[in-house]
């Protein structure tokens, strides 16, 4: 009889578990849900939020709103999404810069592997090396030669010091045998105004935000880090055509929220993620961008995340970057 009891009890606190777990998920959202951006408009990783937030908001019935907070190489942005309160309401859109702080900063106001609550790697994209309209470099050869003969002589503007577009930088200089001049901006999107108005001379971006330009014949495109060239892009080269076959760089941009979020909340989080990048709407707009949709789980991304801090420090070692 006793036997009967336990298995009875235990049963019963499962069932209420599961049932818990259900209504958590039921109930969320209640409000708006803002995801930050830590850097301006005009960026891959807003156009990511911005596409993702309204799909989520259709699918959910509830509004998911973006917010841009620039500056400090995203930090300013994430350790204020850090300091909210844990309950599904306050998200972080990241990207690879993410994954190169713990690299560029002696100190961040939070762990980066143990602060936060993965959801969800929402895309992925190859980058491309992009000049000026009117410049003068019309293939990556030229670039490099020019770069060679007069170190330093020539500017390339990033995101931010630290940023995916700056350590993507790094590593194309190193790959290349050259050394450029370094301008950091607040965010991709500013760089790229940057390089339209011809002030710097060179960007490393990610495709989303550097396609619209180029088709519009505003920058041209040098050389991409995908395995093979863009239906987008077919005249574009590789890296690995234009002479530098090791460089492979990758942007990711995904979400995240504060550790300690309940997890019913992260997973009906990552089954809103999951079916809005499944959505063709989505699907096209990425691809007409050189993007790829992902969707993963949230132990998938977590994982992917620890891995980038490993060898994004190992890169920024490399590249003899000083932590500030």
């Amino acid at each position: 009889m006793k036997k009967i009891a336990v298995a009875f009890a235990t049963a019963l606190l499962t069932h209420l578990s599961y049932s818990c777990v259900a209504q958590g998920e039921e109930r969320y959202p209640q409000r708006a849900v803002t995801i930050t951006v830590p850097y301006s408009p005009g960026g891959t990783t807003d156009y990511v939020a911005r596409m993702l937030a309204k799909q989520m908001s259709e699918i959910s019935k509830h509004s998911f709103v973006v917010e841009n907070k620039p500056g400090a190489s995203g930090t300013i942005a994430t350790a204020s999404v850090m300091r909210a309160k844990p309950d599904g309401y306050s998200l972080l859109m990241n990207d690879t810069t993410y994954a190169m702080l713990p690299a560029v900063f002696k100190k961040l106001s939070w762990d980066p592997v143990k602060d936060i609550a993965p959801i969800a790697n929402v895309a992925s994209t190859p980058v491309i090396l992009i000049v000026p309209a009117n410049s003068p470099f019309n293939t990556l050869a030229d670039l490099v030669k020019a770069a060679k003969d007069k170190p330093e002589s020539l500017t390339f503007g990033s995101g931010g010091k630290g940023s995916s577009t700056h350590l993507a930088g790094e590593v194309f200089q190193h790959q290349a045998g050259i050394k450029l001049l370094h301008v950091p901006y607040k965010g991709a999107g500013e760089a790229l105004l940057a390089l339209v108005g011809g002030t710097v001379d060179v960007e490393i971006s990610a495709t989303p935000t550097a396609i619209p330009q180029i088709n519009s014949g505003k920058v041209k495109a040098l050389a991409i880090s995908s395995p093979q060239r863009l239906p987008q892009l077919p005249a574009v080269p590789t890296f690995a055509q234009a002479g530098l076959p090791d460089y492979q760089v990758q942007n990711w941009f995904g979400l995240v929220a504060r550790a300690g979020t309940p997890p019913e909340v992260i997973n009906k989080l990552n089954r809103l993620v999951k079916e809005s990048v499944a959505d063709q709407s989505i699907q096209s707009s990425f691809e007409k961008l050189g993007a790829q949709a992902v969707g993963n789980s949230p132990q998938e991304f977590s994982q992917q995340i620890a891995s980038e801090i490993d060898s994004w420090g190992r890169t920024a070692e490399r590249a003899g970057l000083e932590k500030q």
